[in-house]
Formats: C-alpha cells, sequence, structure tokens
C-alpha cells in the first residue's frame, strides 16, 4: 500500500513538473515572426537610407518578413536616436546610425536626450567611408606637404569648409598634425560647400567621395590626399594623408543598434542577417556608391570601436576648442 501510494505520488509530481514547465519548454516563434522597422536619423534619399532599403530587402530574402525603413530627421539625427532609445528591446526597432550620433553629438551639442552607449545596444558595424583633402584648383599645392608650406607661410589665409560633423572635425585633426590654422567657415550640409569650394570662396575641405570625386574628375577640384590609413581602392590614383603624414586616419561609418536590454539571441541573429546582407552584390554596390566599402564587425566588436571612436573624436574636438552648441 505505502510502495502504491509512493509511485503514485511521484508519477503526480513528475505530471505537475511538466505541467509548471511546458511554458518555459515551449519554443518562443523564431525572430524575426512579425516585420522589423529600421529607423534612420536621416531624410529618404541620403546614403543611411539607401543603405538600409538594401539590407532590408537581403534580410526579407533571408527571413521572409518585411524591413520598413523609417526616416525621423531632425536634431543631427537626435530624433530618432530618442526614439529608438525609448522603443521596446524586443528586435522588432533598430536604429541605423552613423558617427554622428554616436561619437559627434555627445562632444558637439550640449543637450542631446540619450546616451549613445548606455540607450542602446550594438548589433554591427555596416559600412566605413573616407575622405579626400581637396582644393581648389588655383591653390598652389600639388601635394599635401606643399598644402602644409602654403598654410605655415600664411597661418590663418586658408579657409575651409565644412558641411558635417565628419569634414570639419577630420580638418581640425589634420590641422593639430601638422601644425597648421585654417579659417573655418560653416555650412549646412557639404553639397554647397563643395560648390563654394569651386566657385573660389574657400580654398579647401576634407569631404565625403560621394560629394567630391564627381568635381575632382571633372578637373573642377584638385584632390590631394585620403583619409584612409591606406589607398582607397575606390580611388588608387590619390594618395592616402598618412603617406606623407605617419598617423593620419580619420573616417565615417555606419552601423546598426537595437534598445538597451534586446535579448542576446536576436542580436546574434541580426548580426548573422547583417553579415549575410553586405556580402550581396547588390548591398556593396550601393556602399559603393555612397563611397564607402563594406566593413563587419560584431556586436561586441562594434560597442570596442564605438567607445574608442566616442573618446577620440573628444579629444580632437577639446583640443581644438570647438564649444559645444
Amino acid at each position: 500500500m505505502i510502495q502504491r501510494r509512493h509511485c503514485f505520488t511521484l508519477a503526480a509530481c513528475a505530471a505537475a513538473a511538466v505541467t509548471l514547465a511546458s511554458p518555459a519548454l515551449a519554443q518562443a516563434p523564431a525572430y524575426p515572426a512579425k516585420p522589423i522597422t529600421i529607423v534612420i536619423g536621416s531624410t529618404p534619399g541620403s546614403a543611411t537610407d539607401g543603405l538600409a532599403r538594401a539590407i532590408g530587402a537581403e534580410v526579407t530574402k533571408a527571413t521572409g518578413q518585411a524591413v520598413v525603413v523609417e526616416s525621423r530627421a531632425g536634431a543631427f539625427g537626435g530624433i530618432a536616436a530618442q526614439y529608438v532609445a525609448k522603443a521596446p528591446p524586443d528586435g522588432y526597432t533598430l536604429f541605423m546610425t552613423t558617427n554622428t550620433t554616436q561619437s559627434a553629438n555627445p562632444h558637439l551639442l550640449q543637450k542631446i536626450g540619450y546616451d549613445p552607449i548606455k540607450d542602446f545596444q550594438p548589433v554591427a558595424l555596416l559600412a566605413k567611408g573616407y575622405m579626400a583633402l581637396v582644393v581648389n584648383p588655383q591653390i598652389k599645392a600639388n601635394n599635401v606637404a606643399e598644402l602644409v608650406a602654403l598654410a605655415k607661410a600664411s597661418p590663418g589665409k586658408l579657409n575651409y569648409g565644412s558641411g558635417s560633423s565628419s569634414a570639419r572635425v577630420a580638418t581640425e585633426l589634420f590641422q593639430q598634425a601638422t601644425g597648421t590654422q585654417f579659417n573655418y567657415v560653416p555650412y549646412k550640409a557639404n553639397p554647397p560647400a563643395v560648390l563654394d569650394l569651386v566657385g573660389g570662396q574657400i580654398d579647401l575641405m576634407i569631404v565625403d567621395l560621394t560629394t567630391s570625386l564627381p568635381q575632382v574628375q571633372a578637373g573642377k577640384l584638385r584632390a590631394l590626399g585620403m583619409s584612409s590609413p591606406q589607398r582607397s581602392p575606390l580611388v588608387p590614383q590619390v594618395p592616402a594623408i598618412s603617406e606623407s603624414l605617419p598617423g593620419y586616419e580619420f573616417g565615417y561609418w555606419n552601423a546598426l543598434y537595437a534598445p538597451a536590454g534586446a535579448p542576446a539571441p536576436v542580436v546574434q541573429r541580426l548580426g548573422e542577417l547583417m553579415r549575410g546582407a553586405l556580402a550581396a552584390p547588390g548591398v556593396k554596390q550601393v556602399i559603393e556608391k555612397t563611397g564607402q566599402e563594406a566593413a563587419f564587425m560584431d556586436a561586441k566588436e562594434l560597442a570596442t570601436f564605438q567607445n574608442r571612436e566616442l573618446e577620440r573624436w573628444g579629444k580632437i574636438i577639446r583640443a581644438a576648442n570647438i564649444q559645444p552648441e
């Protein structure tokens, strides 16, 4: 009797254990189980918008789920950053952004309304871009050394334009590395600055290839160097600035983030999807059209990279005595 009761008790306990465990044992739907929204901080038609759409198409091919690209432009990407930072951390609202929100804004703006480290979970670095040092053809400098000599002979006489944080900080770093002094002329965007450079209203810029290369190819601007560590395969005929200024390197980048607290399996799956998308010929073509190169880093690598970039930008900006606006 006692033995039978003991067997019944064991059976009942086992059944109860299975019943209690069944919710945990039931597998959650594989990610993604519904459409994904990628939020960008720039306008439709921008380089980030094009990259998001190209990658989104590849994710849809791989998963069968739609990817919606949503533009929330304004405040130098800050509006989009704040929106995603407050979104549910389930992997269905993502932030595709650049060094502007994650490295520049914290040092150039007094209030940004988000923390680039604490509010986001890094997913993957997607692309890196480098810039060209270009001058008006009337400037009597055919290489970096001649430009430095010209600038040192007349401190503060040469004007440089900038319509982005990358263009400005890259030029500030160049001045710090060479001991030169240029006069800063601000612009709301790089294209109008390049037009003024062609027209001779300013003398030089360090600016993205998308904006500058057509003018170089037309003979309206002279390219003296690239901000990449080695010569860029996109313009192999242009020397790297580091060939005459060892150690000089400055670039911009695109990366994907989720809100802080996103589950590790979701982040890992997104990283796998990003790696696969970057290998697609169509995505590579879109990236190269914006003057960038595909450059995958996983979540852990991106976190380390961003921390280093945030610190580096701050150091350059403080050394240039640029006051937050």
